[in-house]
C-alpha cells in the first residue's frame, strides 16, 4: 500500500530517459516508479500530468541565521526553500559576529544551533562548520562523529578584509583570542586536521563524505582595489563592488587553496561560488596541475542569472560580487561543458533595514548577501533549457551531485529506497519575479522583474506535501540530517 501516488508526471532520473510515470511513496521513501500504479485506498493521489518531477534540490550553500535569529530564519527561509524545489538545505555555521554572535567550542555551539532549528524547518537541513579558532581544529573528529557534520569551510579573505568591505577589526569580528590569527597558516592546519580525520579508522568507511569548502578571494588584493575604487570615485553600485573585488583575486585564492590541498594531501576540495571567467580558468588549471585532488566546482544561481547591469540595484551586493555579462556567459560555457559540479543559491536573507546603510545608494556601506533559494530550480530550468541543458543535467547539478559529495546518501535521486524528496515543476509557466510573492522574510530581490518560464508548484519532503500549488501546507516536517545518512 502506498501513502502517496503521483500520477503521470515526467520523471527525471539521471541515467534514464525522461518518462511519463507514476511515483509510489510509502513510509517516506520511494517504493516504485512505474506506469499505471494502483491508487485504490491510497490516502493522497496527486495529478502530475503536464508537470516534471525533479528529485528534491539539495541546496548545499545556505546561510540561515546570519542576519536574523536562527530560529526565525529556519521557519521563513525553509518555506522559501520549498518554493524553489529545495528539500534539503545545508547551512553554514561559524563562531564570531553574526550567526549566533558568540565564540567557543562547537561542542556548545552545535547543540544550540540544533535546538534553535528543531521542529521549525519545512525542509530537511544540515550544517557545514567553519573552524575559526585554533581549538576548533582539535574538535574536528568530534564534530564529525558526535554531531554528524562532515563538511567544513574556510573563508579565505576573513583574516584581513571585512565581510562587507575593508576592515581593520577582523580579530574582533571573528572573536579571536589574543595571539591567534585567521590566515594561510591556520588554513593549512585546518586542512591537516580534516585529512587526519579522514584517515581516522572510525571514519574510514565514509572518508569520501568528509570535505573542505573554500570561499576563494584574496584579502590583500581586495583591500588595495577597494581603496583604488573609492579614491577614484568614478564607479558606482555593483560595477564599483565588482571592481573592488576583482576576478583575479578569486583566481589567485583558488591557486593558493589548491596548492595547500596538495601540500596537506587533502583530496576532497570544494571551490565555492566561482563567479568569474578568471576564477573558473584557475580552477580548471589547478585540476590539471593536481589531478590527485578531487576538486568540485560550485556556481550560484545568482551568478548565472544576473549581471551588474540587469540585477535590481545594490540589493544584489554579495561576495564574490555579481559580475559583468562576459563573466556570466563564461560560467554558462563551463557549466555546459560539464565543468560545474553543482548549482546552489548561497541564500542569506538580509532584510531591508539591515541590508542598506546611509546613504542607501552607497554599495560600500550595504551588507553583503541576499536570498535566492526560491528561484533556484525554476531559474535553472528557465535559463538552462534555453541553452540546451537537459532535465537530467539539471537534476545532477541540483540534487545528485551535492547529495553524494556531502554524505546525503538517502537523497538526490528519484529511486526506490531513497527519501521521497521531489518537486513538481510546470515547465510552461511564464511568470515575473516579484519579491512580495516570496515566502522569505526579505522584502526585496535582485531578480525583481526577471521573467522565468518554469515554476515549482509542489514540493515533497520524505513524502510530506509541504508546498501545494505554490502554498505552504501543514506543519514543519524538516529534520536535521546527521551525515552521512544511510538507507535501510
Amino acid at each position: 500500500m502506498y501513502d502517496l501516488v503521483v500520477k503521470g508526471a515526467t520523471v527525471v532520473r539521471p541515467g534514464f530517459p525522461d518518462e511519463i510515470l507514476d511515483i509510489g511513496v510509502a513510509d517516506g521513501r520511494f517504493v516504485e516508479i512505474a506506469p499505471d500504479l494502483a491508487t485504490e485506498g491510497v490516502p493522497l493521489v496527486v495529478d502530475g500530468r503536464g508537470k516534471v518531477a525533479f528529485p528534491g534540490v539539495v541546496d548545499a550553500h545556505q546561510h540561515w541565521g546570519i542576519y536574523n535569529p536562527l530560529d526565525e530564519d529556519t521557519v521563513s527561509e525553509s518555506k522559501a526553500s520549498a518554493q524553489g524545489g529545495v528539500t534539503t538545505g545545508i547551512t553554514y555555521l561559524r563562531t564570531g559576529r553574526y550567526y549566533l554572535n558568540r565564540s567557543g567550542p562547537y561542542s556548545e555551539v552545535l547543540p544550540l544551533a540544533q535546538s534553535l532549528s528543531k521542529g521549525r524547518a519545512y525542509v530537511d537541513f544540515g550544517f557545514h562548520v567553519a573552524p575559526i579558532l585554533r581549538s576548533h581544529i582539535d574538535e574536528i573528529p568530534e564534530i564529525i562523529g558526535d554531531f554528524g557534520v562532515t563538511s567544513f569551510k574556510i573563508f579565505m579573505f576573513y583574516g584581513r578584509h571585512g565581510l562587507h568591505g575593508r576592515s581593520s577589526d577582523q580579530e574582533h569580528f571573528l572573536m579571536l583570542p589574543e595571539g591567534e590569527s585567521y590566515d594561510y597558516a591556520h588554513f593549512e592546519f585546518i586542512m591537516r586536521g580534516i585529512e587526519a580525520a579522514r584517515r581516522d579508522p572510525r571514519f574510514s568507511q565514509y572518508a569520501d563524505a568528509i570535505s573542505l569548502s573554500l570561499h576563494c578571494e584574496t584579502a590583500e588584493i581586495m583591500a588595495a582595489y577597494t581603496k583604488l575604487v573609492e579614491e577614484a570615485g568614478t564607479l558606482k553600485g555593483l560595477e564599483a563592488y565588482h571592481a573592488s573585488r576583482p576576478p583575479h583575486s578569486e583566481g589567485l585564492a583558488v591557486t593558493i587553496a589548491s596548492y595547500l590541498a596538495h601540500e596537506t594531501e587533502l583530496p576532497n576540495i570544494n571551490l565555492l561560488h566561482l563567479s568569474s571567467k578568471k576564477a573558473m580558468d584557475a580552477a580548471m588549471m589547478m585540476a590539471k596541475t593536481f589531478p590527485h585532488i578531487d576538486f568540485r566546482r560550485e556556481v550560484t544561481i545568482g551568478h548565472l542569472l544576473a549581471d551588474i547591469t540587469t540585477a535590481n540595484g545594490i540589493g544584489a551586493k554579495v561576495n564574490p560580487p555579481i559580475r559583468p555579462r562576459e563573466d556570466v556567459e563564461a560560467l554558462w560555457e563551463h557549466l555546459l561543458e560539464g565543468h560545474v559540479d553543482w548549482v546552489v543559491s548561497d541564500h542569506a536573507c538580509c532584510r531591508d533595514e539591515v541590508k542598506f546603510g546611509e546613504p542607501r545608494e552607497d554599495v560600500f556601506v550595504a551588507k553583503s548577501g541576499f536570498g535566492g533559494t526560491e528561484y533556484l530550480l525554476p531559474g535553472l530550468v528557465s535559463e538552462g533549457t534555453k541553452r540546451g541543458l537537459s532535465y537530467a543535467q539539471i537534476a545532477e547539478l541540483t540534487s545528485r551531485n551535492p547529495a553524494k559529495r556531502f554524505g546525503l546518501y538517502t537523497k538526490g535521486e528519484i529511486r526506490p529506497g531513497y527519501d521521497a524528496d521531489f518537486a513538481l515543476v510546470d515547465p510552461n509557466s511564464t511568470w515575473t519575479v516579484h519579491a512580495d510573492e516570496s515566502l522569505s522574510s526579505q522584502e526585496y530581490t535582485p531578480f525583481e522583474g526577471f521573467e522565468l518560464t518554469a515554476r515549482v508548484t509542489d514540493t515533497f519532503v520524505r513524502g510530506n506535501h509541504v508546498l501545494d500549488e505554490g502554498r505552504i501546507v501543514g506543519e514543519p516536517v524538516g529534520q536535521f540530517q546527521f551525515r552521512p545518512t544511510t538507507r535501510p
